[in-house]
């Protein structure tokens, strides 16, 4: 558990954040901005996809569980090296099975970013250099078990609302 002050507030969490949600739902950028203001490494969990995986997503060609397993167990291996500094992980995560895999070495605190479809259709019309196309929204939707447990915060709010509410909900 690492204790973090904020603002001149303490707020004691995990020592991974996992902000989890479908491509396009802002995990990347969520993540980003709450490593500078916990002060804490991060990471986005794109960067260690075998590149068979980008090249298949490249082709629009959805990934299959198997395709996941591989990237999965590096992110968690990742994971427990980073848990002593902290560390805000940018993850889909989409199935409880995934989930599974990357808490399987260490315990983390998981930020769920929900979107609706018509929104994520909006963001990846304005998305530019990204590997993931908007023709996996569907699949990326079929495939999301929305978890039961962590931190649900609505992502069609501002960054500074979202963050604030993270931050929030972690004190």
């Amino acid at each position: 558990m690492l204790v973090i002050t904020v603002e001149s507030t303490k707020i004691k969490v995990n020592s991974i954040l996992i902000i989890m949600g479908v491509s396009g739902s802002g995990k990347s950028t969520i993540a980003k901005r709450l490593s500078m203001e916990l002060g804490i490494s991060f990471y986005d969990a794109d960067d260690f996809h075998p590149i068979e995986n980008i090249n298949k997503m490249k082709r629009s060609v959805a990934l299959t569980d198997a395709d996941r397993k591989p990237w999965l167990e590096i992110l968690s291996s990742k994971m427990e090296k980073w848990k002593s500094k902290g560390a805000v992980l940018a993850c889909s995560a989409l199935k409880e099975s995934y989930r599974e895999i990357l808490t399987s070495k260490t315990k983390c605190t998981w930020v769920y970013l929900k979107i609706s479809e018509s929104e994520l259709y909006k963001r990846f019309s304005n998305r530019t250099g990204h590997f993931m196309p908007a023709t996996l929204i569907h699949s990326q939707l079929k495939t999301l078990e929305e978890p039961e447990y962590g931190i649900h915060v609505d992502a069609e709010q501002s960054i500074d609302q979202i963050i604030q509410a993270i931050l929030q909900q972690l004190k």
